[in-house]
């Protein structure tokens, strides 16, 4: 099968579609043929190899952590789900890839809402994964008044809805063109950057009781001063969030947090019931994943970027 590969760390150019051998479900797994799969900066830095040290990958090695497809093997073990069902889910965590790839195995998956085309249902489990373990860490419900850095990013887009969702004053930082697009959200939008703290108190008052960080920036000074203490403030960027007493989450490597999989068939029901969408940055054939993640590295991809087979 095609696969989207990277033999050696490095720059995006070193990123090959090769021909790799077909993976097939093994017990409590799927596979489906997929339909799109989605790109995250996770994937960048692996390539990237900057967490060669703590997660090192045989190479080569197949990206990708999310995918949406249609299922062709079942898995012993597995039940309530057969072949010919349409569903969106992630691979494995421990196996950090193998969704950008026309055939993926999938360890997680819930049911593709009829409501999200397959390039949004191929880019949503991994944000909704994320944004999902990131506000119960923060405990996130009816009454919070929360603060997302990064609002318009593939993360932070999820994060403002699942937050609404949930009965959250939420207020997110975007550049100035998408505030009207993070409004639409369900986020109250101001302006990242210098003189935050002034701008987030004139929207709250009385303070913001949490805050996340989706945009690695270096703002988490100004983040914990707003929410009160580091134990509000989680990121699911900055690598250098232990500095300044801030959570670091991710759900692969030495630290991670359980990984929050009900997230998925959450955020199906809300897509069923029209409250719930993923926005899509670009999508892109897998042929042309080099300019995929050069357009993730700038940092400013509006929603998610998905690939193609």
């Amino acid at each position: 099968m095609r696969a989207l590969t990277f033999a050696e760390y490095g720059p995006a150019s070193v990123l090959r579609v090769a021909d790799v051998p077909e993976p097939h479900a093994g017990r409590d797994r799927i596979r489906v043929r997929v339909r799109a799969s989605g790109l995250t900066p996770a994937d960048c830095r692996l390539r990237a190899g900057r967490f060669r040290d703590v997660a090192p990958l045989r190479l080569p090695h197949v990206l990708g952590m999310d995918a949406a497809g249609v299922v062709d093997e079942v898995g012993p073990g597995v039940t309530g789900i057969r072949p010919g069902d349409e569903v969106f889910g992630l691979v494995d965590v421990a196996e950090l890839g193998g969704a950008n790839a026309e055939y993926a195995v999938l360890a997680a998956w819930a049911p593709k809402p009829d409501a999200l085309g397959w390039e949004q249902a191929g880019g949503a489990a991994g944000n909704v994964e994320t944004a999902t373990r990131a506000l119960d860490r923060l405990r996130v419900g009816a009454g919070t008044t929360l603060l997302i850095e990064g609002a318009a990013g593939g993360v932070g887009t999820v994060a403002v809805q699942l937050a609404a969702v949930r009965g959250a004053t939420v207020i997110g930082t975007a550049g100035a063109r998408n505030h009207t697009f993070v409004a639409g959200l369900g986020a109250t939008p101001t302006t990242y950057g210098p003189g935050l703290e002034e701008r987030v108190a004139t929207l709250a008052p009385d303070g913001v009781d949490a805050a996340l960080d989706c945009a690695g920036s270096g703002s988490l000074p100004a983040l914990v001063d707003l929410a009160g203490s580091p134990d509000r403030v989680v990121t699911i960027a900055d690598t250098n969030a232990a500095e300044f007493g801030v959570h670091h989450t991710r759900s692969a490597g030495p630290g991670a947090d359980p990984q929050a999989l009900e997230g998925l068939a959450v955020a199906a029901a809300l897509a069923g019931q029209g409250r719930f969408t993923v926005p899509v940055a670009a999508v892109f054939p897998l042929d042309d994943a080099a300019a995929a993640h050069r357009l993730s590295e700038t940092g400013h991809a509006r929603g998610k970027i998905v690939l193609t087979p």
